[in-house]
């Protein structure tokens, strides 16, 4: 049996107390938890671990596994859009044994992937389910305190899961052009993705370097204590302030395809924002649309890159 695990400093108005007395945020379980509730009904395990790393790495007992790519619009060149076939979807995500009541944990190793669990959550969240929660430290802190796991496929009974859309988890390419082409104080459009790409770093595929007009820069990936599970929320929102965010804001996150955003997504959710939305076709889709207006910092981003601009003759 593996150590139990600590619970954060408290954030009393974002956090309950769990069974074992763990204070944790709602959206939020942690390990000890999680292995108490193991084989109880009602409760599906989501690894959103590649399939290798899911058969043969190992995975929580009874976990089955899914990843974001399956529900991907199978004719989009924007990877990052959803697959519009609703009942292809919901067949999908029935056959993982979800059903609209069930209890639905998620989990990566959140130091090898773009934030897939919060890709995962922000979806079914946006397709109605109302029972998610991520595992805090996922694998990385479940193995690190020995705790049981299994190999190969998990079957479980189809679920009865009823695709319901929640459309304000979700903002769409035309209602965010037309938003970034007039003033919109009441709405703040973060880029999840790195500094670099934000200052307008050539990526391969990507038509168009730079970001959406008026986005501020807040990297998806600065969120996690060392043992991967989220740092304290009272310093996240603390963080968040210093760039500018408010919980009374609303909010628009994207990144390249909407996983690193979706993660975002869920953090704003942790500390406390309410009114926020994923942009899932993200820079794939908007920088192949040339309607859609693209800001460049090359100055800035050859200081980030630390090259010097070349010197006019005299």
């Amino acid at each position: 049996m593996g150590i139990r695990a600590r619970g954060r400093p408290n954030v009393a108005r974002h956090q309950e107390e769990d069974i074992e007395g763990v204070m944790t945020h709602p959206l939020l379980i942690d390990t000890a938890t999680l292995q108490d509730k193991l084989g109880r009904p009602g409760l599906v395990i989501v690894d959103v671990r590649g399939k290798a790393a899911y058969e043969f790495g190992g995975h929580i007992p009874g976990a089955v596994n899914s990843t974001w790519h399956e529900y991907s619009d199978p004719n989009a060149v924007a990877k990052g859009l959803l697959d519009p076939d609703l009942s292809r979807m919901q067949q999908r995500i029935r056959a993982l044994g979800i059903s609209d009541d069930s209890e639905v944990v998620i989990y990566s190793n959140p130091f090898d992937n773009w934030g897939d669990e919060g890709r995962m959550f922000w979806m079914l969240e946006y397709l109605g389910h109302k029972h998610l929660r991520i595992l805090d430290g996922g694998w990385v802190k479940w193995i690190d305190e020995r705790r049981p796991f299994e190999h190969g496929r998990v079957n479980v009974k189809p679920g009865t899961f009823v695709i319901q859309i929640k459309k304000d988890t979700a903002i769409f390419k035309d209602e965010l052009r037309g938003l970034v082409k007039q003033p919109h104080p009441r709405v703040t459009i973060v880029d999840a993705r790195s500094l670099e790409e934000f200052l307008g770093k050539e990526v391969s595929g990507i038509p168009r370097p730079g970001h959406i007009p008026s986005a501020i820069n807040i990297a998806w990936n600065g969120f996690l204590n060392q043992n991967a599970t989220v740092k304290d929320l009272q310093a996240i929102r603390s963080s968040l302030e210093d760039k500018g965010l408010h919980p009374d804001q609303e909010i628009v996150c994207y990144c390249t395809g909407g996983v690193r955003s979706a993660w975002l997504y869920v953090v704003l959710k942790l500390a406390g924002f309410q009114k926020v939305r994923n942009y899932a076709g993200s820079w794939w889709e908007w920088s192949r649309d040339f309607a859609c207006p693209v800001e460049k910092d090359f100055q800035g981003l050859q200081k980030v890159l630390g090259i010097e601009a070349p010197t006019r003759p005299s």
